[in-house]
């Protein structure tokens, strides 16, 4: 054997090098279906350029989903890695000013948890998760004074953004504890595809700004938290950004410069705005220089809300006020049975892209693990080095290694989908078993949870969930019940 040399017995000795902590970045669309992208659907019409392309630079997890059906409990489980069955909310969403703030005061949350080690935080979109507004003597809102119990007591250290979905009032801009401007005009309600609810309006307000506005004020942070400033030692921090957007939920509402750019009517427009500002976010990941030691998520909070309109049937394209594609057209959920709210696939099943080139993740990388967003808190842990706190995020599972494509040394337990009224479904291999009879959303029958007839799918046979076999399957469907039941339960 040769001897060593001076220079590599000196390196053969050295520590090994340890990586810069990521700067992470999660974009959560509102209510884009599995089949809105088209890396996801090649028969897609609509062009999603900066999605693809994000696809292509990082790992596609395919069989990826929302912890519920619709907005706010999806939030709560991706924020705190925890289903949000867990809480106070069994079914439905938060409507402001009406409800209260769900994540309780001692829970963790991704931001918080990044906040303690040593990461400079911000929020720039929807929260949809509560807040505890002003009010006077006789137990108004008053919008115009300072809220608490948002974003910022959180983990946020700044938050730019609306206080519910777009369709929600009030109809203004908050920033850190304060509105913007003052609410002094009422906001008609408009019929779909512009839809939004009667309620108090900033006059300055336009639905169509929004996501332009979003993408602004996500790059601003972006350049500034990556830019050398001596006077701000907060600026060297590592930084966490999540940026939850308004689109492509209702109002369908693009903005002027993105109206008839698909052929495919608002919906199809508002798509490619969506992956317009995407693509803003990207740009300012790139231009920073730090791009390769970003950790980048996209999803989807839920699926889309447009249904799958038969021949013959009215539709998005012959009248914009249907809320519905031809499948020849467009499918936004893919082939997945549903939509937004529904236990079904559709409700659930989002695009799931992650991208980190310095953490190992090779371009091109397809993932075929059965993964829930609550599974994101435990992967930036992972991705950060430091333990998730004790106590906290027990349904949060890493899937670090398999964005990697290594093999997981032990398997996720089944993952469970929980519909708009209450409806559990769980999920394990190809199986899948809804507990309850019905989609417990949009579609009939709606159905109860706890209900019988269950339903029984195997996915890998029988994608579009048409043959139950739940009586033929007996066992599996009895098994996966004792696993539903035993997470439930846990503590």
């Amino acid at each position: 054997m040769k001897p060593l040399t001076l220079f590599a017995l000196l390196f053969a000795f050295q520590p090994a090098i340890t990586l810069a902590k990521p700067n992470i970045v999660v974009i959560l669309a509102d209510d884009m279906g599995y089949g809105d992208v088209g890396i996801l659907n090649p028969q897609s019409k609509i062009p999603t350029p900066h999605l693809d392309g994000l696809a292509r630079s990082g790992a596609t997890f395919l069989d990826a989903h929302s912890g519920s059906a619709v907005c706010t409990p999806t939030r709560y489980g991706l924020l705190t890695g925890r289903y949000c069955w867990r809480s106070r909310l069994k079914s439905g969403v938060l409507f402001p000013p009406r409800d209260k703030p769900l994540i309780e005061d001692d829970r963790p949350t991704i931001a918080s948890y990044l906040k303690d080690h040593g990461y400079r935080t911000a929020m720039v979109g929807k929260w949809h998760l509560g807040i505890e507004w002003a009010r006077n003597a006789q137990g108004k809102v008053i919008f115009d004074e300072p809220f608490t119990n948002g974003p910022i007591e959180k983990g946020f250290e700044q938050w730019f953004g609306i206080a519910a979905s777009l369709d929600m009032v009030p109809y203004v801009y908050l920033r850190d504890h304060q509105a913007v401007a003052k609410c002094t005009t009422t906001q008609k309600a408009i019929g779909f595809p512009k839809y939004v609810r009667s309620g108090p309006r900033d006059p300055n307000f336009d639905p169509g700004d929004v996501l332009d506005d979003l993408a602004t004020e996500a790059a601003a942070f972006i350049k500034k938290a990556t830019t050398p400033d001596k006077q701000d030692p907060a600026a060297r921090k590592p930084y966490f950004l999540y940026m939850p957007l308004t689109g492509p939920h209702k109002p369908v509402w693009p903005h002027e410069r993105f109206v008839g750019k698909t052929k495919l009517g608002p919906y199809g427009d508002f798509i490619y705005q969506v992956d317009y500002t995407v693509g803003v976010v990207l740009k300012a990941i790139a231009d920073s220089g730090q791009g390769d030691n970003t950790l980048v998520i996209y999803t989807s909070d839920n699926g889309s809300f447009m249904y799958r309109r038969k021949e013959g049937q009215n539709h998005h394209l012959n009248d914009d006020t249907d809320q519905g594609y031809r499948p020849a057209d467009h499918s936004a959920n893919l082939h997945w049975r549903g939509t937004k709210a529904d236990v079904w696939e559709g409700g659930h099943r989002v695009p799931f892209f992650i991208r980190w080139k310095k953490g190992g993740i090779e371009a091109g990388t397809q993932v075929p693990r059965v993964t829930c967003h609550t599974d994101i808190f435990a992967t930036i842990a992972e991705a950060v080095g430091q333990p998730v706190p004790t106590g906290s995020a027990q349904d949060s599972f890493s899937f670090l290694p398999a964005a990697r494509g290594k093999t997981e040394t032990k398997p996720r337990p089944g993952v469970i989908n929980h519909s708009a009224s209450g409806i559990f479904a769980i999920r394990r291999g190809p199986w899948k078993l809804v507990a309850g009879n019905g989609s417990g959303g949009r579609q009939g029958p709606r159905g109860k949870p706890f209900q019988k007839p269950y339903h029984l799918y195997n996915l890998a046979e029988d994608p579009e969930e048409a043959t139950n076999l739940v009586e033929s399957k007996a066992s599996i469907a009895a098994d996966l019940e004792a696993e539903l039941t035993r997470i439930r339960n846990a503590k």
